[in-house]
């Protein structure tokens, strides 16, 4: 089976996903092709040798609708001859986007294949999609005859299974913003980063990270999730998940050009790193947010490595709880968990996490000499994807 290698990978820098973020005035479609151009002019590769693109979104309605993986493509100037797709893996899409990309070059069907993801959260809120809409069906409502649930219920049903305190919670998420302050502050992200014109000027400054945060700042914030509804049907939890132990409402979005090693070879472009092995997993759909741990545990057999193999975790920070439950159960030495912080800090762009975290990952295996790396990311309905890669 041919390897599959990471030639490159970019991000836009996080805006606040709501009117007056920084990006709230760029449509998705500009947004995700912004990203697209660079890519392409960062490595010099001519957009004709691209046999596809496929693109993660989880809002595709409005804006975002009617394929925004295509009409990118076409915003991007690149040949009308190349085909792009949609997908919709939910918080994983853009993840499973690379490893669809990647699945199509270890087959040998294709060569060249760009994986990317956009969400604009200011412009298309998430949840737009179902607005209004039964998406259930009486069907699965029979099945789970209280209902699913919102994530925020899910992190406070893994916080409390987990038995986590409120200061852990939010000692966590002030450890987030502290990091990605300082990766900032020491342009760890520099190699990663991609400007977007926006009326005020080119955004390079991720938005969403708050220096100045502490455990002490975020103590004084409400639970966000106490609904009548959710405390007749939780009376045994003691809230806790809040807007500052949460990711953050976000726009961006983010991309990865990925090649069969021959066609980087014959093009002269070099290798970071390769696909080692992936997985995809089920798991409880009213705990949701848990499936990272399975996730984990299947794609370390699947490569044949055990935890302290790892060099770097990029475990997507929906919730502290995510992040703090993964740890305690694989037992990843915390010092290599999202040493950059995570999305608690840097947002959580959704259909654009999965490549955004892909781009960190590649980034601090290369800046600390680290050999393999894997990111796993929880999806709504009890999904999630990790991967595993190891810098060349």
């Amino acid at each position: 089976m041919r390897e599959a290698v990471i030639v490159d990978a970019v991000r836009t820098a996080s805006g606040r996903g709501k009117p007056g973020g920084a990006l709230s005035g760029v449509h998705p479609v500009d947004l995700l092709a912004s990203v697209l151009e660079q890519l392409v002019e960062r490595t010099g590769l001519d957009p004709e040798l691209i046999d596809d693109v496929i693109a993660g979104n989880v809002s595709q309605v409005g804006e975002q609708g009617g394929n925004i993986g295509r009409t990118a493509v076409l915003a991007a100037g690149f040949p009308h001859t190349l085909p792009a797709t949609t997908i919709d893996r939910q918080c994983g899409s853009s993840q499973q986007a690379a490893t669809f990309a990647a699945q199509a070059i270890m087959s040998g069907s294709q060569d060249v294949v760009i994986a990317c993801g956009v969400e604009s959260m200011s412009r298309v809120p998430l949840g737009s999609s179902t607005a209004g809409q039964d998406a259930l069906g009486p069907r699965v409502r029979a099945r789970y005859p209280e209902g699913l649930v919102h994530q925020g219920v899910s992190a406070e049903l893994i916080a409390a299974k987990w038995g986590f305190s409120r200061a852990e919670l939010d000692d966590y998420a002030a450890r987030s913003h502290a990091l990605s302050a300082a990766a900032a502050s020491a342009g760890d992200f520099d190699a990663e980063l991609v400007p977007i014109e926006t009326e005020a000027g080119a955004h390079l400054v991720d938005e969403t990270v708050r220096p100045s945060t502490t455990s002490a700042s975020l103590a004084g914030l409400s639970p966000a999730f106490a609904t009548p509804e959710y405390t007749r049907r939780f009376p045994e939890l003691d809230w806790k998940v809040t807007p500052g132990n949460s990711s953050p409402l976000t726009d961006g979005a983010s991309a990865a050009l990925i090649m069969s090693r021959e066609r980087a070879d014959a093009l002269g472009l070099r290798p970071r790193a390769r696909f080692v092995a992936f997985s995809v997993v089920g798991d409880d759909p009213i705990l949701m947010l848990t499936g990272p741990i399975p996730a984990t545990e299947r794609v370390l057999k699947r490569a044949g490595l055990g935890i302290d193999d790892l060099d770097a975790f990029e475990v997507n920070e929906a919730f502290s709880s995510v992040a703090l439950a993964w740890q305690r159960e694989t037992g990843a030495p915390m010092e290599r968990l999202n040493p950059r912080g995570g999305a608690l800090a840097l947002g959580h762009a959704v259909g654009s996490s999965g490549t955004r975290l892909l781009a960190t990952l590649l980034n601090q295996l290369e800046a600390s000499g680290g050999r393999y790396g894997l990111q796993t990311m929880c999806e709504g309905a009890g999904m999630a994807n990790a991967t595993v890669i190891e810098r060349l």
